[in-house]
């Protein structure tokens, strides 16, 4: 019997023989530099404590000087007068924190990259420094975005249109400008999730090289396969090769992927879901690729070989990273708990060193607060309501004096600020319902791998929120799926490209992207604290629960 080729290589770059690496680069920073305008500009506005920053912000600068965060009064004498410490924080009063250590619900990841913006902008005395670090890892997630949609689609003005969707959208904005820490949980998810396609694309490459060899030995087997493949030719579609292959679990990219993920769950717990899905999800895709090409016992090969391996060194590499997060507190003795072990002699886990066995404590006091809270909140919002961004959470709203801005164009109208944490309506809208129609077109073509793409960030960032329906959580926790609402996007508009023609699909696209930017455009000043008359903020309240 005449062997079977190999299917054809691909070309492993991330980009199509058609399409030049330096003009998907170009685009790639041009698309970036127009979203980190969007983020920069005015970043110091206002300059008022926002939401959480009050907790982040104050903890990363004490952290910056001192090592590790430190308490705060609620109110200090600024001025002659009382004043909230965070009025006086924000005029410029930033050293009345206390001396004993703060109690931090979050690992310290996020806050020391918060603590570097403050470092390299000036310090806490400048609002821009606050947000800086989120500013920058907002653009950078522009970059990544575009990057990953030309690696899954190998399609230019699919990965452009998803770049301009996550520069434009409103969650992906306002979290660049506030000193939060859920925008560098998205981006180490993101980039985490882009060195798990490189392991991908190279996992391929090599197991179509050992095939043509496996396939050119000697004594080499063939049998039927149970159902032709649809990946191939006809003569590789029918038959497949009795051979379990090459061992794929190791490489560097998965290696950093371990890292970055380590750095996410660093900045919140909830970054170990991403890793727990991106795992499985990456295994199975070794899997497919094994059974693409053509080689026996490919599931088996993927869970009893690889999938082990993969834990095995990936595993130890994201636990010691997270653990590298808790250095400062390891090394300050007045830290929050640190003392822990001494003062509760024989408790806990007695295996441990003193050190470790003082932040297992700390981990489960952490645990009890996250697990059991539920106060209420006016902006309380049900994680199954995050997709559709239903409750969007107000991080700041003010009257102002005079008619500044936009408010001189109605000069009878009262002038408002605000920062509104709620995401562009048609991106979330036509995401969710693009996720559904992705499902269903993957199903319908007998499975696609990159279904598994879309749905990754839904299964690590969204679904796990689901057993905490009692929690007190909030819509801009969604930032960590944004750039899978958007990928769902770009899966179904690449569906279409090869299906259409050119003409008509530009047509949709161009009509999309511009709907988009007019949404955008309409409510950035709402996104950034720009003064506008109160009627002009009330007209950008749709539905009830926005305001």
């Amino acid at each position: 019997m005449r062997r079977p080729a190999a299917p054809p290589r691909p070309t492993g770059t991330g980009e199509p023989a058609h399409v030049r690496p330096l003009t998907a680069w170009l685009w790639t920073l041009v698309i970036a530099l127009f979203g980190g305008l969007l983020r920069m500009v005015r970043l110091g506005e206002p300059p008022a404590i926002m939401f959480d920053e009050t907790y982040y912000v104050k903890d990363a600068w004490t952290a910056l000087l001192t090592g590790e965060p430190r308490t705060w009064p609620t109110t200090v004498d600024f001025e002659g007068a009382r004043q909230s410490v965070d009025a006086a924080f924000a005029a410029g009063d930033t050293s009345t924190w206390l001396a004993s250590a703060e109690y931090v619900v979050h690992p310290p990841v996020g806050k020391w990259l918060i603590a570097a913006g403050l470092s390299a902008f000036g310090g806490a005395g400048n609002p821009f420094a606050w947000r800086a670090a989120g500013a920058i890892a907002g653009t950078l997630a522009i970059v990544l975005m575009m990057r990953v949609t030309l690696r899954l689609f190998h399609d230019l003005p699919v990965a452009v249109l998803a770049g301009m969707l996550m520069s434009v959208d409103g969650v992906g904005i306002v979290l660049s400008r506030t000193g939060l820490l859920d925008i560098f949980i998205m981006v180490f998810a993101l980039g985490a999730f882009s060195l798990m396609l490189v392991h991908r694309d190279r996992a391929r490459r090599r197991l179509e090289d050992c095939y043509r060899a496996d396939a050119a030995a000697p004594g080499a087997r063939w049998t039927p396969r149970r159902r032709p493949s649809s990946h191939a030719g006809d003569e590789h579609a029918h038959l497949i090769l009795d051979s379990r292959g090459p061992v794929i679990a190791f490489s560097w990219s998965r290696a950093g992927a371990a890292v970055l993920l380590g750095l996410a769950t660093g900045v919140k717990w909830s970054g170990a879901y991403f890793f727990a899905a991106f795992c499985i999800i990456s295994v199975l895709w070794d899997a497919w690729e094994r059974h693409r090409v053509g080689y026996r016992g490919w599931l088996l090969s993927a869970l009893g070989n690889d999938g082990p391996i993969a834990a095995a060194f990936m595993l130890p590499i994201w636990a010691l990273t997270y653990l590298a997060g808790w250095s400062g507190w390891l090394l300050h003795p007045d830290a929050y708990m640190r003392d822990w072990a001494q003062t509760h002699p024989g408790e806990g886990l007695t295996w441990l060193p003193a050190s470790l066995r003082s932040l297992a404590a700390y981990h489960a006091e952490m645990w009890q607060f996250h697990t059991t809270l539920d106060s209420p909140h006016p902006y309380r919002a049900n994680p199954l309501t995050w997709p559709l961004q239903i409750r969007p959470t107000s991080f700041y709203w003010e009257r102002i004096t005079g008619h500044p801005g936009w408010c001189s164009l109605s000069p009878d109208s009262s002038c408002v600020t605000a920062v509104t944490s709620l995401g562009n309506p048609l991106i979330w809208w036509l995401g969710s319902a693009c996720v559904i129609i992705a499902i269903i077109l993957a199903l319908c073509t007998r499975g696609d791998w990159r279904i598994w793409a879309v749905l990754a960030g839904f299964l690590g960032g969204w679904l796990p929120w689901t057993q905490y329906l009692h929690r007190t959580t909030f819509t801009f926790y969604s930032i960590v799926i944004l750039p899978w609402i958007i990928l769902a996007i770009a899966y179904v508009m690449h569906w279409l490209h090869g299906r259409m023609p050119r003409v008509a699909w530009r047509s949709v696209l161009g009509v999309t992207l511009t709907l988009i930017l007019l949404v955008s455009a309409f409510f950035y000043p709402i996104w950034t604290a720009m003064p506008v008359p109160y009627g002009f903020w009330l007209s950008h309240m749709w539905l009830k629960s926005w305001i």
